[in-house]
């Protein structure tokens, strides 16, 4: 274990009760009616698109790394040595929520998985029931207050970390880094972490950012751990309201900016219907935005289930 930066976690505030179903709703700002309006029915009446691909995973040098997008906030990474999954999910349909586009490939057909990150207890990144199916997953890295979650899914080790604490593991080693969210898996939950988390392995550093608002830390993110390439959320900002824990395009632009990262490749849109914004809207506002802020060519908006090589 080390640490590059003191470990703190943020302090830990009880949820109060429910007063109505109002405030079971995202933000607690509109009423059940249009929450399953919005966010279920129109999302059972939409044809679910895409295609799982048989992956062909490319053969990779020292320094390498592929990067395939599952969908939604889900990732594989993969070194010449080294496979890692991040907040993998695969399922069609969380409870009422439809997936509207499937996952890029078939779990069956991921490599052996030596590292699972998983940014928080949400049931759209810690998905129990794919975690079940892999097989053997090594080491799973997790916020603060998660290990018991993770009890019975086949780790073969779990650690939990606090903010800027790091683990470190042969040759690689994972951060967790802050974020503007919350952990809470289930109402009564107060004392489960979250953030981001960076890889460093071969000399690269990924950051993938997990959920977060934007807030002035990603600056301190980028000074401490520089990394190169950014997993950033683009999705679920609409309304305004949901910027207390979500990002857009705008937000996403800005914190690139601040990471001094070398590649943005978007995340967290598209999947799930979680927001009110047009589901195609996110990534066609990040390539307006890009190409105003002369980023075009640093943009990579990835297609499910195809590696891209960096």
């Amino acid at each position: 274990m080390m640490t590059k930066h003191k470990p703190y976690r943020p302090p830990s505030v009880r949820p109060r009760l429910p007063r109505s179903f109002k405030d079971l709703t995202p933000s607690r700002h509109f009423n059940p009616r249009t929450f399953f309006q919005e966010m279920v029915l129109k999302a059972w009446l939409t044809p679910r698109t895409g295609q799982q691909r048989k992956p062909v995973f490319p053969k990779l040098t020292y320094g390498q790394v592929a990067i395939t997008w599952i969908g939604h906030a889900s990732f594989l990474l993969q070194f010449p040595d080294l496979n890692v999954l991040v907040d993998p999910n695969f399922a069609n349909w969380l409870f009422l929520l439809k997936r509207i586009k499937r996952s890029g490939l078939h779990i069956r057909d991921l490599p052996p998985i030596d590292l699972v990150l998983l940014t928080h207890a949400h049931f759209d990144h810690f998905h129990k029931p794919t975690l079940r199916k892999l097989p053997k997953p090594g080491v799973g890295v997790m916020p603060w207050g998660m290990a018991d979650l993770a009890h019975g899914l086949g780790f073969g080790r779990v650690v939990e970390l606090e903010w800027w604490e790091s683990f470190k593991h042969r040759d690689w080693s994972v951060t967790l880094t802050p974020g503007k969210h919350w952990g809470a898996r289930v109402l009564h939950d107060h004392h489960r972490g979250y953030g981001g988390f960076v890889l460093e392995h071969q000399g690269r550093r990924i950051y993938h950012a997990g959920d977060s608002a934007y807030f002035d830390g990603f600056k301190e993110i980028g000074r401490v751990l520089a990394p190169e390439i950014a997993l950033l959320p683009i999705g679920a900002y609409h309304p305004e309201t949901f910027r207390h824990g979500h990002m857009g395009p705008d937000d996403a632009i800005k914190v690139f900016k601040e990471l001094k990262a070398k590649w943005l490749v978007p995340m967290h849109y598209g999947t799930f219907r979680l927001s009110f914004e047009d589901l195609d809207e996110p990534p066609r506002w990040l390539r307006e935005l890009a190409e105003t802020e002369g980023l075009t060519q640093r943009v990579r908006i990835l297609d499910e289930g195809v590696p891209a090589v960096f």
